[in-house]
């Protein structure tokens, strides 16, 4: 039940339908508050709890001061769940053994379910093997399939047997795409107590990019998957209360450019500005001019920008999209009379105080790409060549050997979301280069013939474009510039222009909708002619599923260590990410993705240089075949309609005939496979009793690892390939899989057993307990002298021993992704404290989500000020006062040295708020939903 302290409970009649809303203007100061926070209010006005929501956090976001920093903490509860594969395959596998540990424990399993609408979209798994013919999207989904089945069953047999979780099967489209089109509601409704309440559509996501429904007024974000199964299973997310950039958008964008180039130019404006940890939030006259599909582009790329949110009010132009993508006039009719109820609608003549302000006039914006390994950096069009040659000199010098992307390039496929909390600033390292390109470098040069298979024969140089994808729900959601690509692909083949023959050319639609205005435009064919053909719906390219290139042209590449480039519509393009074989990697607009495949080399001036020549022996250029704005706008407005939407979403849960002839168990409960190793049920709630047992101090515990500073979740958590010698590679071989087969960490999520295997086993991880070792290594002192062992097996003898361990770190502790296994993993290693001297604020509590105490050294302590080089025991005293419901504020920390001698100090204790002692006391999340369930 709702404590509404502030009366703010009534009654909101729409078209004769009664729905029960919290008003906002129960609140003084709620008017002048951003959209955004106003959002946030209403979330805390209908939560209030009097615990983990109270009067005094209600009271302290009415009166936001926008100058103040970050330093109120507020739980904030999502009204839904969105998830890819890749990350909520673990979801959905702890949800299962939930079910099965409430019927051990004498409980209905069918009472599991999300207590929040979640919904799954398969989009991460589809690669492009086969490229440039009709048939490359069914070779593709062919193998797709054969690939993941494990996985697709499991999550079929989800589909069938939660409440409030649906999955959209593989080919249907990408997850912000559909979000947008489909899923998002913008006002929800939920019956509550037979009576049907509304409230703001609210949305976190497995994925750092569901910031794209910032764009229809929808406030989410990416999280990890903890955070996304408390979210799912109704737990508050904890949050700061953010400052909020006001960023003010005026002018109309010029003909030549398109809305690419717009959010190209907001990334850079942003990371100059520093917005790490806020929420970004567009207002004024000028938010009206933006098309929606602009809106959504911008929004998408929130994680590119460093924001938490990046935002749009809801307006005519919101109700206008809503219509257009088949929602009901019932839901649209909801959506507005909320809002205007709310004093959510945009208003461009209220007065708003934001933290600080930006401007953009978008008449000033110009072609643009970015590159070549960060999407910050952009490149005014007319100085590509010169900055290509520029940059070419950090690639072909002769140390290589940079390691600066590791983490990156091991985060593969890197849409894990940020873990950036309101109050961090942004790593200077983070802002967009400032490049003198203004003169031409000599141009580093390696001409190589290749003479393929099929009588193609060329010649492969540096700066090569070997990948043109049109690619990611960035931009294929976004009509203008996916119909500039198909005009621009119409003229250039008028003029008798082709791609050049080493490019490998794809489309893959962020959803079927596009497909259908593309084949009304008539324009498919045009694109097909330049190789262009709709290799899969899915995220493919923009996550490093590109596929192999030709053998011929990967093996030149390899034997003359060719920087070869790839040119993208996507939002990501670090080193590493997109193909191992290419080094430049080009964020693009998709007319500007087709131009790079007809020049075939970033080496290329697009003014001064002609593509080609037509019949007649006439020059052509890029601005000879340039798309007309006008022109693409009629046949957007004649080939789009409301129809291709509704037919589209009436079916995207049913799946195509692989998804509906997969052999699925049925049935309340799950049938694991013992011979799996994709999908296993992990032992969270093994021996587990209805009633909570009580906590103990710890003693005796040794320590798994010492480190030191900025220790980030992608040096704990396992992420990217592995190789045979690895506990994870050992584990696959005793059973049965090969080593081409290993595929990825990633795709191995629901199987705790790689998992826990890959857990501090980075290859740039600094164990301080080795001198000189990097990697998953420690010592282990349940053998004479402690020898070196991996983490994994020295961890099993602890275990075996029945032996604590801790952990000791340094400041900064699980900065970087939110990475749920960073936290997973340390518990099921036996870790059952973190001591550290600080820590990033979502794996801190992620940790108490698995039942381990996060503790900090006092202040201006650290492991090595105190004398502790890990050798020691440590007893940590004071975790039974947890038992009679209070939390201590410090706890008693004795390290035994081997001589005998102790170390003693009071480490402060990191449970922050009432939800996390009682996460705690029963174990973690999990076993506390379980138990609540269960009863």
């Amino acid at each position: 039940m709702t404590v509404d302290s502030f009366g703010a409970k009534g009654v909101l009649n729409v078209s004769g339908t009664d729905y029960e809303i919290f008003r906002l203007n129960a609140l003084e100061g709620a008017k002048k508050l951003p959209y955004s926070l106003k959002v946030l209010l209403e979330n805390l006005l209908r939560t209030e709890d009097g615990a983990n929501v109270t009067k005094k956090h209600i009271e302290a976001l009415a009166s936001w001061d926008p100058e103040a920093q970050p330093d109120t903490e507020i739980q904030f509860t999502p009204a839904r769940v969105i998830m890819q594969d890749f990350t909520g395959v673990p979801c959905i596998v702890d949800l299962a053994t939930m079910r099965e540990a409430v019927a051990e424990l004498g409980g209905d399993p069918s009472r599991v379910n999300p207590l929040a609408p979640a919904e799954l979209v398969i989009d991460h798994s589809v690669q492009i093997d086969a490229f440039g013919s009709t048939d490359a999207i069914e070779r593709n989904m062919d193998i797709e399939y054969q690939r993941n089945g494990e996985r697709y069953q499991f999550l079929r047999w989800g589909q069938s047997a939660f409440d409030d979780f649906k999955v959209v099967p593989p080919g249907m489209g990408i997850v912000h795409q559909v979000n947008i089109e489909n899923l998002a509601r913008v006002v929800m409704t939920r019956e509550i107590d037979g009576t049907v309440r509304a409230y703001p559509d609210t949305c976190v996501g497995t994925d750092s990019h569901t910031t794209m429904e910032n764009g229809i007024g929808v406030l989410g974000w990416g999280v990890g998957g903890i955070e996304a199964e408390a979210a799912m299973l109704g737990q508050p997310i904890s949050m700061l209360i953010p400052r909020v950039v006001g960023f003010k958008l005026t002018g109309e964008i010029p003909s030549g450019a398109t809305a690419t180039d717009v959010v190209l130019t907001i990334t850079e404006m942003l990371r100059e500005h520093g917005v790490v940890g806020k929420f970004v939030e567009f207002y004024g006259e000028g938010v009206a001019a933006v098309p929606l599909a602009n809106r959504a582009t911008i929004g998408n790329m929130s994680p590119e920008f460093g924001s938490t949110a990046a935002i749009f009010p809801i307006d005519e132009v919101t109700m206008d999209y809503l219509r257009l993508t088949g929602r009901s006039e019932e839901q649209v009719a909801l959506v507005e009379a909320y809002t205007k109820e709310q004093g959510m609608w945009h208003d461009p003549s209220e007065e708003i105080a934001f933290s600080e302000y930006l401007e953009l006039d978008l008449s000033t914006v110009v072609p643009s790409i970015a590159g070549p390994k960060r999407p910050q950096d952009r490149i005014e069009l007319t100085k590509s060549k010169p900055q290509f040659r520029d940059d070419l000199t950090n690639y072909v010098s002769v140390d290589e050997s940079s390691t600066a992307d590791q983490a990156v390039a091991e985060s593969f496929p890197a849409s894990d979301a940020p873990a950036n909390s309101a109050g961090d600033q942004q790593d200077p390292s983070d802002a967009p280069r400032h490049a003198d390109a203004a003169g031409m470098s000599a141009r580093a040069s390696n001409p190589v013939k290749v003479a393929m298979e099929d009588g193609r024969e060329f010649e492969l140089d540096h700066g090569a474009v070997s990948i043109a994808s049109i690619t990611s729900c960035t931009n294929t959601s976004n009509p203008s510039v996916m119909m500039a690509a198909a005009v621009l692909a119409r003229n250039a083949v008028s003029k008798g222009l082709k791609a050049k023959p080493w490019v490998k050319t794809s489309i893959a639609p962020g959803s079927k909708v596009v497909t259908e205005y593309y084949e009304k435009s008539g324009l498919v064919p045009d694109l097909q002619e330049l190789g262009f053909y709709v290799v899969g719906y899915g995220c493919t390219t923009c996550i490093g599923n590109s596929g192999p290139l030709e053998p011929e042209i990967s093996q030149v590449i390899q034997d003359n260590d060719l920087a070869v480039t790839s040119v993208l519509s996507g939002n990501r393009n670090f080193e590493g990410r997109i193909n191992p074989d290419v080094k430049m990697n080009y964020l693009a607009s998709p007319p500007l993705v087709i131009a790079y495949a007809l020049a075939g080399t970033m080496d290329f001036d697009f003014e001064n240089e002609a593509l080609g020549q037509d019949s007649d022996g006439n020059d052509i250029y890029l601005k000879d075949i340039w798309p007309n704005p006008t022109e693409v706008q009629e046949i957007i407005d004649r080939s789009i309609e409301t129809d291709m939407f509704t037919k589209e979403y009436g079916t995207i849960f049913d799946g195509d005939e692989r998804w509906q002839n997969l052999n699925t168990p049925t049935g309340d409960v799950f049938e694991w496979d013992p011979n799996s190793t994709y999908v296993r049920k992990p032992p969270y709630f093994d021996g587990m009793s209805m009633e909570a047992s009580s906590v103990e101090d710890i003693k005796g515990a040794r320590v798994l690892l010492k480190l030191g500073d900025s220790v980030t979740t992608d040096h704990i958590s396992p992420a990217g390939s592995f190789k045979s010698d690895t506990p994870a590679g050992k584990y696959l071989i005793e059973n049965g899989v090969e080593r081409k087969d290993f595929n990825s960490y990633g795709s191995r999520r629901g199987n705790h057993e790689v998992m826990i295997r890959g857990t501090f086993a980075n290859i740039r991880i600094k164990n301080q307990l080795l001198d000189g070792v990097e990697g998953g290594f420690t010592r282990d002192f349940t053998q004479a002298d402690g020898p070196q062992s991996t983490v994994y097996d020295a961890s099993v003898n602890y275990q075996e021993a029945g032996v604590p361990l801790v952990v000791l770190g340094g400041k900064e502790y699980g900065s970087g992704s939110s990475r749920d296994w960073a936290a997973k993993g340390t518990s099921l290693l036996g870790v059952r404290a973190v001591i550290t001297q600080s820590y990033e604020r979502i794996h801190r509590s992620n940790l108490i989500g698995m039942g381990v105490l996060p503790l900090q050294f006092p202040q201006g302590e650290s492991a090595d000020s105190l004398g502790l080089d890990g050798t020691e025991t440590f007893d940590i005293e004071g975790v039974t006062a947890l038992n009679e419901g209070s939390t201590p504020k410090t706890l008693k920390v004795t390290a035994t040295k081997e001589d005998g001698s102790t170390v003693e100090f009071d480490a402060d204790l990191r449970i922050d708020t009432p939800g996390e002692a009682d996460y705690y006391r029963n174990g973690g999340i999990l076993q506390y939903v379980l138990r609540q369930i269960a009863k």
